[in-house]
């Protein structure tokens, strides 16, 4: 018997993304499975329920989607979903584990596998389901467009028979996947760009994008943790890191922050007192808002205004790029499929890194130890 795939449509606020395309969908269904799209799920990324019959999938109603054998999604399961979600059934998706453990908890209840493709360990093998990855270059690109747009300025030099325009001055805070696509945009758009970041790894991405690498007179870090992000700065050299990068927030046009720690607060960069030495009609646009803030005058979710500086608390930007998120994102979920897809069906296979790293509940339980560990202390 077939496989059954099964796609619902997202409904969180604010969200647009649809976990597979229709040109995903047709090669799902190449390899012999069945694919069964909720009816309007691909509405809000412009993929019409006619692409998905087209592409060779069955347009179903929400419990024929979460009835299917794997489920694919976007974002964590509300308890309605979790409720039509059937034991022994297999879920992957964005799942919140180290923010939201709770939410794993109850998928071991149900008897759902569920695979979380923030924990897809970053690795040579795993590239192509990198979805964090995939998102995070939308959202950076998008951060740059939004501070354009808002900037009262341009961002390029401009010579004009009036005179000459000085281009923008845009600092980048954290230069991961999203912090470069930012620094590459700004730099596109013709702004004078800089990139900071507390790992001395970065540098020469930094500088390779043609932009200026802030330095710091503080200890540089050489190493990461398991997720390939910078490790949480101890406090004190954290106090310090805000203190030495005043000046540099200070004479920036526009700021964009993209720190971010999995299963904690993100960490604060952008002090009061660097807002308040920015100039009046200068911009921050904080990609970390949905974990706090790297601005403690951050209000997630909306645009506060301190001094005339605006600063913008995005919680999802790829969402506000439906078309190209969900592409790539369904790409990415194809890639998982494929490589625990076989011909005798679903491929639990705890000795592969891939597999061990991204299972948060198989059997009734909760799996992944950073989840328990969660648990255990909450």
């Amino acid at each position: 018997m077939a496989l059954s795939v099964g796609v619902p449509r997202e409904t969180a606020a604010g969200e647009r993304l649809v976990a597979q395309v229709p040109e995903v969908v047709s090669r799902l269904v190449k390899k012999g499975m069945e694919v069964r799209v909720e009816s309007g799920a691909g509405e809000a990324s412009f993929h019409p329920d006619a692409e998905y019959e087209a592409a060779g999938a069955k347009i179903v109603d929400r419990a024929g989607a979460f009835g299917a054998d794997v489920v694919l999604k976007v974002q964590p399961p509300d308890e309605e979903e979790i409720g039509l979600l059937h034991e022994g059934s297999i879920l992957i998706g964005f799942l919140h584990p180290l923010d939201h453990p709770e939410i794993a908890e109850k998928l071991a209840a149900r008897g759902v596998t569920a695979l979380s493709m923030e924990l897809v360990p970053r690795i040579s093998r795993a590239q192509t389901m990198d979805a964090l990855s995939a998102l995070s270059s939308i959202g950076g690109y998008k951060a740059v467009i939004i501070a354009a747009e808002m900037l009262p300025k341009f961002l390029p030099l401009l010579t004009t028979a009036a005179g000459t325009v000085r281009p923008a001055n845009v600092l980048v805070l954290g230069a991961g996947v999203a912090g470069l696509q930012a620094i590459a945009t700004a730099k596109r758009l013709g702004a004078r760009v800089s990139g900071y970041d507390i790992r001395e790894a970065v540098r020469e991405e930094v500088q390779s994008l043609g932009a200026t690498f802030v330095e710091l007179e503080i200890e540089m870090q050489e190493d990461k943790d398991s997720g390939g992000y910078a490790k949480a700065l101890a406090a004190e050299k954290a106090k310090q890191q805000t203190k030495l990068l005043v000046p540099f927030i200070a004479k920036s046009d526009i700021v964009v922050t993209t720190a971010l720690i999995p299963g904690r607060r993100a960490p604060i960069l952008i002090t009061e007192e660097a807002v308040r030495a920015m100039q009046p009609g200068s911009v921050i646009i904080d990609m970390a808002a949905v974990s706090g803030g790297n601005c403690e005058l951050t209000k997630p979710g909306e645009t506060a205004e301190v001094n005339r500086v605006q600063i913008v608390g995005p919680l999802n930007l790829p969402s506000t790029m439906p078309v190209h998120a969900s592409q790539l994102y369904s790409r990415t979920l194809l890639a998982m499929v494929n490589e625990f897809v076989g011909e005798d069906g679903f491929n639990f296979d705890f000795e592969d890194e891939i597999f061990k790293n991204a299972c948060v509940t198989h059997n009734g339980e909760v799996v992944n130890e950073r989840v328990k560990g969660l648990l255990a202390a909450s």
